[in-house]
């Protein structure tokens, strides 16, 4: 095989398994990972998530967990420990939010 050819072929599977981690991980949480948190005395806060790092909700044409497409999106939630969502201070002096924030 030829160094052209194996490079080519590196970039490929490098490619597809980038590809398929992002779909695995881009998957609704199980209720087993729900109950955890919840038993973990977290809540659902929304609009404090990173981009494509909410654990669910991230509005409509995405799929979930991991799929937030902006830094503290309103429809996107991130698992905090409880009583502490409406304390976070995020850029520009908003708040978490227990309910989605409307852009």
């Amino acid at each position: 095989m030829t160094s052209k050819k194996t490079v080519t072929s590196a970039l490929i599977a490098g490619a597809v398994a980038s590809l398929m981690a992002t779909v695995a991980h881009a998957a609704p949480l199980t209720k087993a990972e729900e109950s955890a948190a919840k038993a973990a005395h977290k809540e659902q806060c929304y609009g404090v998530a990173l981009k494509g790092q909410n654990d669910c909700a991230a509005g409509p044409g995405t799929t979930c967990q991991g799929t937030s497409i902006k830094d503290f999106q309103g429809n996107a939630w991130k698992f905090v420990q409880a009583g502490t969502c409406e304390k976070i201070v995020v850029p520009g002096g908003g708040h978490g939010s227990l309910k989605p924030i409307k852009s």
